[in-house]
């Protein structure tokens, strides 16, 4: 029978048409995201994105496609991060390895990872068997009794492994800029030279800078820490 302006077979059509749209859309962005996790992340993740079935429904190609978009997101988020782990690991010419650590754990630990490179290299040159004259020890250049503030039976060799050290270095120095109430620049001067002589320097009227803080703010573009 014709269809007329009239019957039902004409009203129910635009409906129809619009399901069929809807599942086309969804569709062509469900392929689209898997194309794109299949690039960054490689076959198999986008191949278990796939369950017979899900294209029968408007309701199970959104679950498919909010999948696939998920693994999307946590592959933009991976190679974000590989990509910046680069860069410093190019920029100051140290191992992808140790890079990742340094970049890792000042983000745990509320640092941002710019300042924790610049800390770092000044400090020990990323040399995590780097001690001082006045026995500070390792990669973030720890004071012993600092260090067992935050681990009371931690060691001197302890503190040359990197984990450890990145992660008691760069909550020491949260920790400071929390007590200084957000200021980095004396929360880095009390970590190079000790709270004493800086409020000494302080209560004397003098300027407690020893040129510490400025060579590692110079050019920051972000606030020192992290939310």
């Amino acid at each position: 029978m014709r269809a007329t302006r009239k019957n039902y077979v004409h009203h129910g059509d635009p409906h129809r048409r619009s399901v069929r749209l809807k599942r086309s859309i969804l569709l062509g962005l469900f392929v689209l995201a898997v194309f794109a996790v299949t690039r960054t992340r490689g076959p198999q993740e986008a191949k278990a994105a796939y369950k017979p079935g899900l294209f029968s429904t408007e309701a199970g190609l959104r679950h498919a496609l909010d999948s696939v978009t998920g693994e999307l997101n946590i592959a933009n988020a991976q190679l974000d991060r590989w990509k910046r782990v680069a860069k410093y690991s190019s920029q100051y010419g140290v191992g992808a390895d140790l890079a990742g650590q340094v970049y890792d754990i000042a983000l745990a630990e509320g640092i941002e990872p710019d300042l924790a490179f610049r800390l770092v290299d000044l400090e020990s040159k990323f040399n995590p068997h780097a001690r001082s004259s006045v026995g500070a020890v390792g990669l973030t250049q720890l004071m012993l009794p600092t260090a067992r503030f935050y681990e009371k039976d931690i060691t001197t060799e302890d503190l040359q492994l990197p984990e450890r050290n990145l992660r008691i270095g760069f909550r020491y120095l949260r920790g400071l800029i929390a007590e200084n109430g957000g200021d980095v620049k004396t929360a880095l001067l009390v970590y190079n030279r000790g709270p004493v002589a800086v409020q000494r320097a302080k209560r004397n009227g003098e300027n407690p800078s020893n040129g510490y803080d400025r060579i590692l703010t110079r050019g920051l573009r972000g606030k020192g820490t992290v939310d």
